[in-house]
């Protein structure tokens, strides 16, 4: 199951609607409750989100947290995961490059399964992907 950046957004935030949820899911895995996987990308991303308010050394410090969660695994994209996220991006009318790439690396063969842990009905719409709502999660 790949989780998506909504979830360690939020892990990482001071004050989230989905704080709560966040921090329950990532103590499940680093417990071994469940395996999770999240892209590399998603360090990428935490970037372009926070850089307009916040400095290097904090984005630093939080990207350092998320890569030291327990148990978490890192997929790392290949250009068959950036081919197919720019299809999936025409062929679902995706606005967003990180979206489609978290929804192309649980389509492929790098991940567990076809699921992936979000708050986004982004992936509702996207053929052969499961999304799991993280507040049925745990």
């Amino acid at each position: 199951m790949l989780i998506e950046s909504d979830i360690l957004i939020a892990y990482i935030k001071k004050r989230d609607w989905l704080k709560p949820i966040a921090t329950r899911i990532i103590d499940a895995i680093e417990s071994g409750k469940i395996r999770v996987q999240a892209s590399s990308e998603v360090l990428h991303e935490l970037y372009y989100v926070f850089s307009d308010f916040a400095s290097i050394d904090i984005i630093l410090a939080n990207e350092a947290r998320i890569s030291s969660i327990r148990n978490l695994e890192f997929v790392e994209p290949d250009p068959a995961i950036y081919l197919t996220a720019l299809s999936l991006m025409e062929t679902y009318e995706l606005t967003s490059i990180f979206d489609a790439i978290y929804a192309a690396t649980t389509l492929s063969p790098k991940t567990t399964d076809n699921k992936i842990i979000s708050s986004d009905g982004i992936y509702d719409k996207i053929k052969g992907i499961e999304r799991v709502d993280p507040r049925e999660l745990v």
